[in-house]
């Protein structure tokens, strides 16, 4: 067959019309994921509309493509020609948005960032793969519900009884050996329970440092961040600390 012959017929009515609906999943798969991205562009994050939108749009074109073997190289048999698994297809995209979503999550001492962004990620992953199979509606559903998720349960959070907690980093003063005992006693008296299991205690050569999480008795009794820390300055022993919420 002449070189040009094969060319061609990729460009067939009916390759193009495939081609055609094939864009528009992937368009729409792309725009579904800017929904669910506005919410952590809007909030500073690092992953955001653009990153949401790459996912989706990948996600729907692997699945998009493992579906319909038949448009491969121009609609011709092919060496080894089989019917894929789409279900294959779908695994390996969920394993690999894992890797992505382990490079948003971030550890600082007792807090963690990223958890919110990987979650959604991987739906987006999932929205995406709606899309390639044809469930449009589902997945319209599904990124609708992420956005809301994502935009307003953390102000039902807020309004929710809840107990915050605050990762603190002591530094004493040398010859300074401060008392667990007393620690905890300073932090009820300030509407604060040590947290189990949390405490480390560090030997700096001069001078100990102690690293720990408070939680708040209730919602209403834990003294404020800026009250806290003028607190702080004013015990004794204390040469300078290091005081933030805990989040996870």
């Amino acid at each position: 067959m002449p070189l040009y012959e094969y060319f061609a017929s990729f460009w067939t009515a009916d390759m193009l019309q495939a081609n055609a609906m094939i864009v528009v999943n992937v368009i729409g798969a792309m725009l579904l994921g800017f929904v669910v991205g506005y919410e952590r562009s809007y909030h500073g994050r690092a992953a955001g509309m653009r990153t949401y939108g790459l996912v989706c749009m990948a996600s729907c074109a692997l699945v998009v493509i493992s579906g319909c073997p038949e448009l491969w190289y121009g609609g011709r048999p092919h060496s080894g020609s089989f019917m894929p698994d789409p279900t294959r297809t779908i695994q390996g995209i969920v394993a690999g948005i894992g890797f992505l979503g382990a490079g948003v999550i971030m550890k600082d001492n007792y807090s963690i960032s990223g958890l919110t962004t990987a979650a959604s990620l991987w739906a987006s992953c999932a929205i995406g793969i709606m899309v390639g199979v044809g469930l449009y509606a589902a997945s319209i559903g599904l990124a609708v519900l992420s956005a809301t998720c994502m935009l307003w349960i953390s102000k039902l959070e807020v309004q929710l009884p809840a107990r915050h907690a605050l990762a603190i980093t002591i530094e004493f003063k040398s010859g300074f050996f401060p008392r667990e005992d007393s620690l905890r006693k300073i932090a009820r008296e300030r509407g604060y329970d040590v947290a189990s299991g949390t405490i480390a205690m560090a030997y700096k050569g001069t001078h100990m440092e102690w690293r720990f999480v408070l939680v708040a008795v209730s919602k209403k009794l834990g003294v404020k961040l800026s009250a806290l820390s003028h607190d702080l300055t004013q015990l004794e022993g204390v040469h300078s600390f290091h005081l933030a919420h805990a989040r996870n």
